[in-house]
């Protein structure tokens, strides 16, 4: 399984960006999908994922939202209201199932990762 994440860059405070996620070597309809994110000198976090439910971490609930197509097995992360603390290495990453987690462990691919930094 390969995954190849684009998308992100240098936005303002308040801005928007959408990430993209292209996923090759397994079929998204019968996988969870997740995006996490690393910042400088901390342990990579969960911010959304999608399966049979789909979950958020508390930062980006109500300013990003995880969407899939299927058909093009791709996986999109579409974020606004960006702030400065958003700034991090986001990644893509897929689990043999269909059970949404919050576990970096319990996902088996991932991908190379995007920067997106927010300017204050």
């Amino acid at each position: 399984v390969q995954l190849q994440a684009s998308g992100g860059g240098l936005v303002p405070t308040g801005g928007s960006l959408r990430l993209s996620c292209v996923v090759s070597g397994r079929s998204l309809s019968r996988s969870a999908v997740a995006w996490f994110r690393q910042a400088p000198g901390k342990e990579r976090e969960f911010v959304a994922a999608s399966g049979l439910s789909t979950v958020y971490a508390d930062s980006a609930n109500g300013r990003f939202t995880i969407s899939r197509d299927n058909a093009k097995n791709m996986v999109y992360l579409h974020m606004s209201s960006l702030k400065p603390e958003d700034t991090a290495v986001y990644y893509c990453t897929i689990r043999d199932s269909q059970v949404v987690v919050r576990l970096s462990s319990m996902y088996a691919a991932w991908g190379q990762g995007t920067q997106v930094t927010v300017s204050s």
